[in-house]
C-alpha cells in the first residue's frame, strides 16, 4: 500500500511561493435504455444532425499535440479579454480581492448569498497569502439553491430553510473553496453554515468564461492553421481539460477544449483560462464515421428534476431499504443501505469519469454526471431511474436500480453515454457498476470513473496478503494488477463489524457476469470526513493522469489517519480502454442502416467491486 501527501501541508509550502506572485498560476458534459449486455445490440434510431460543413482547406494532420506560440493573443479580435483583464486587476484591488458573478446575472437570493459567503472569514481564508497579506486572484464560479445530497450533518438546517452552494476557485492554489449559505439565517457571517476547501479541484466552467474559451480558440491562428480554415463555433467548449509540457498540465492551470470537427477527426483547442491564452492544438481520430456535426442542447427533463432530484426517493424490495436521489455532479446516489434491517452502507455514488486520450500527452476530460436542469453536471440524466430485475438462468436472483445519462446526438463523435447500475440480490450481495456506452472523442481512451463507497455499521477492513486475512489499520491505496493477492473466489478485501458480519470485496478482473475485461483499479482507504464528499464533490484531481493521482488521494494524510475504528470510505478507480477494432470493439458506439433509419449499435464496457456477505458464526 501506498501512501500520498496531505492537503493542508502543501498548501503551508505553497503559501511561500505564491507570497511572490500574484494572479494567475478541468467539464463534464440523452432516451433509449443501453443493454446490460457486453454484446452489441440495436437500441432505437438515434437523431441525425446536419452534414458537417467542409473545410475550405486541407486540415493538417499532426501525430502528436503542437504547442502554441507564448505570445499574447489578439486583444482587439477578442473583446472579452479586455474586458476579462480589467475585471480581473479591479477584482485584485477589492476587499476583499475577489472577482463575483454580476448581479445582472443572478436573482434577488443568488445575490445575498454571494454576499453573505463572502462575509466568512473562512470562505476567504486563501484569498490572500498568509506571510504578507498579498491579494490572489479568486473568482465566484457559480451560486446555486442547495439539494439534498448537498446535506451534511453540519447542514441540516437547510432540510427545511432555503440554503445556496457557493463555489470559489483560487487559480493560484487551484483551490475550491464551497460555502452553504443559510438565507434565513440572518445578513451576517453566521448565516455560513459550513466551509469546505479542496486542492487540486476545479468547479465547473460558468457561461462566461466557455464563451471566453471559444473566442480564443476561435481567433487562434494555430487552430486556423490546423483546420485549414477559420472556424465559427466549437463543441464542449466548457470542457475541462489537461496538457503535458503546458501550463495545462495534470490541470494546474484553469484550463478548457473547445473542440472542432472535421469528418472523423476531432480537434482540440487547449485554452488556458488562467493565463487566458491558447497552448495547444492535438488531432484525435474518432473513427469511421460521417454522420454529422453534433449540437450541443440543453436537456429540459423537468420531470426527472422534480421528482429525482429535489428530494429522497424510498425503495424497498426483497429486504434491501435504501434512498436515492439525482445529485447535481456525483451522478445517483444511494443512502441508509439497509439488508433485513441490517445497515450495508450510508452511501454510494459515482463522483467523476476521467477520461484520458492519450497516455503520451496526457489531455482529455473530466466528466461529471447528473441532474438536467440546475447542475454543474454535462452528461446529463436522459431518462428516470428505472428498477429491474435480475435474470440467471431463467430466475430472479435479485433487481438494479439504473440511471442512463447522454449526449442528446450519442453515438455521434464527441457524445458521451455512461450508465449506473446498482445492482442488489436476494442473497444479500449488492454490486455498483459502472458502464461507458462510448462513443467519446477519440478512439484512444482510457476511461476512469471514481466510485465513492461510504461504509456503515464501522466495519473494519482486511486485504488478502501471504495467505491470510491482514487488518488494514491506516489510510491508503494500491493498484490491483496482476501482483495483488486474492483468495481462490477472487476476494481481495474482507470488511467485518463488531459482530463479525459483513463482506467480501470482490473486484472485477473479467469473470463477472457482464463479460468485462476486468478492472485493474485503483483502491483507495480514506477515513470517513463529512467535508470528503458526504454533498457533491466537484472534479477531483487531473482528468488524465495515469497513475494513483485519480483524485482520492487527496483525502489521506501526511501522516496517514487510522483506520482501526472501522469509520472508512471506500474509493474504487477501474481503468476501461476504449476498443473501435472490428470484432474487437469495447467502449464503443456506432451507427448503422436498419431498414433505411440510422441506429445506434453497443459495445458497452462496465466495472465494479461486488460485495459478497460474510456470515456472522
Amino acid at each position: 500500500m501506498h501512501q500520498t501527501s496531505h492537503t493542508t501541508l502543501w498548501l503551508i509550502c505553497l503559501f511561500a511561493f505564491t507570497s511572490l506572485i500574484v494572479g494567475g498560476c478541468n467539464a463534464n458534459r440523452s432516451p433509449d435504455t443501453a443493454p446490460a449486455s457486453l454484446t452489441p445490440t440495436d437500441t432505437s434510431a438515434a437523431a441525425v444532425a446536419s452534414d458537417t460543413p467542409g473545410p475550405t482547406g486541407t486540415p493538417t494532420i499532426d501525430p502528436e499535440s503542437r504547442l502554441a506560440s507564448t505570445s499574447e493573443p489578439d486583444v482587439d479580435a477578442i473583446p472579452l479579454l479586455a474586458t476579462r483583464k480589467a475585471q480581473v486587476d479591479a477584482a485584485l484591488q477589492a476587499d476583499p480581492p475577489v472577482l463575483r458573478l454580476d448581479d445582472a446575472g443572478l436573482d434577488p437570493e443568488q445575490q445575498r448569498a454571494q454576499m453573505l459567503a463572502l462575509q466568512s472569514t473562512d470562505f476567504l481564508r486563501y484569498v490572500y497569502t498568509q506571510d504578507d497579506h498579498t491579494p490572489l486572484r479568486t473568482e465566484i464560479f457559480a451560486v446555486y439553491p442547495a439539494r439534498e445530497s448537498d446535506i451534511t450533518p453540519a447542514t441540516t438546517a437547510c432540510s427545511q430553510h432555503t440554503c445556496y452552494r457557493v463555489e470559489l476557485y483560487n487559480y493560484a492554489f487551484n483551490l475550491t473553496s464551497t460555502a452553504m449559505v443559510d438565507l434565513n439565517v440572518g445578513d451576517d457571517a453566521s448565516a455560513v453554515l459550513e466551509v469546505t476547501h479542496l486542492s487540486d479541484a476545479q468547479p465547473e466552467a460558468p457561461a462566461h468564461l466557455a464563451e471566453l474559451a471559444q473566442q480564443i480558440a476561435m481567433q487562434a491562428p494555430e487552430v486556423a492553421e490546423a483546420l485549414g480554415f477559420a472556424p465559427t463555433e466549437a463543441t464542449m467548449s466548457n470542457a475541462k481539460t489537461a496538457l503535458n509540457h503546458t501550463t495545462c498540465e495534470s490541470s494546474r492551470h484553469y484550463c478548457v477544449a473547445p473542440t472542432f470537427l472535421v469528418d472523423d477527426r476531432a480537434l482540440w483547442a487547449i485554452v488556458d483560462l488562467t493565463e487566458g491564452r491558447l497552448v495547444g492544438v492535438r488531432w484525435t481520430y474518432l473513427g469511421d464515421f460521417s454522420a454529422g456535426r453534433p449540437d450541443e442542447v440543453m436537456i429540459q427533463r423537468e420531470d426527472i428534476y422534480n421528482r429525482f432530484c429535489q428530494q429522497d426517493t424510498q425503495l424497498a424490495k426483497d429486504g434491501w431499504t435504501f434512498d436515492y436521489i439525482l445529485t447535481s455532479s456525483d451522478g445517483l446516489r444511494v443512502s441508509d443501505v439497509r439488508f433485513n434491517d441490517a445497515p450495508v452502507v450510508d452511501s454510494m455514488k459515482l463522483v467523476d469519469w476521467h477520461v484520458s486520450y492519450s497516455w503520451q500527452e496526457g489531455f482529455g476530460y473530466s466528466d461529471g454526471i447528473g441532474c438536467p436542469l440546475y447542475s454543474t453536471s454535462a452528461v446529463e440524466a436522459a431518462a428516470l431511474p428505472a428498477v429491474e430485475d435480475i435474470v440467471q438462468d431463467g430466475a430472479v436472483v435479485g433487481f438494479a436500480l439504473v440511471q442512463d445519462y447522454r449526449h442528446t446526438q450519442w453515438p455521434l463523435p464527441c457524445n458521451y453515454r455512461y450508465m449506473q447500475r446498482y445492482e442488489f440480490y436476494l442473497d444479500g450481495s449488492f454490486r455498483p457498476v459502472m458502464l461507458n456506452l462510448g462513443r467519446g472523442c477519440g478512439n484512444q481512451g482510457t476511461y476512469r470513473p471514481i466510485l465513492r463507497v461510504d461504509l456503515a455499521d464501522d466495519q473494519k477492513l482486511a486485504a488478502w496478503d501471504d495467505g491470510a486475512w491482514q487488518p488494514w489499520t491506516a489510510e491508503g491505496w494500491e493498484l490491483l494488477d496482476e501482483n495483488a493477492s486474492f483468495t481462490e473466489d477472487g476476494y481481495r478485501y474482507q470488511l467485518l463489524n463488531k459482530a463479525g458480519a459483513g463482506y467480501y470485496v470482490e473486484p472485477d478482473r473479467g469473470q463477472l457476469e457482464e463479460g468485462g475485461r476486468g478492472d485493474t483499479p485503483f483502491v483507495y482507504v480514506t477515513h470517513h470526513n463529512s467535508a470528503e464528499g458526504d454533498a457533491d464533490l466537484i472534479t477531483l484531481g487531473a482528468c488524465c493522469n495515469t497513475d494513483y493521482q485519480q483524485g482520492p488521494e487527496v483525502f489521506i494524510n501526511e501522516q496517514p489517519e487510522s483506520t482501526a475504528d472501522g469509520d472508512l470510505v471506500l474509493w474504487y478507480v477501474p481503468q476501461f480502454h476504449n476498443d473501435d477494432t472490428p470484432g474487437q470493439q469495447y467502449c464503443w458506439a456506432d451507427q448503422t442502416v436498419v431498414d433505411g433509419v440510422l441506429q445506434p449499435v453497443v459495445w458497452p464496457c462496465a466495472g465494479g467491486p461486488r460485495f459478497v456477505p460474510v456470515r456472522a458464526e
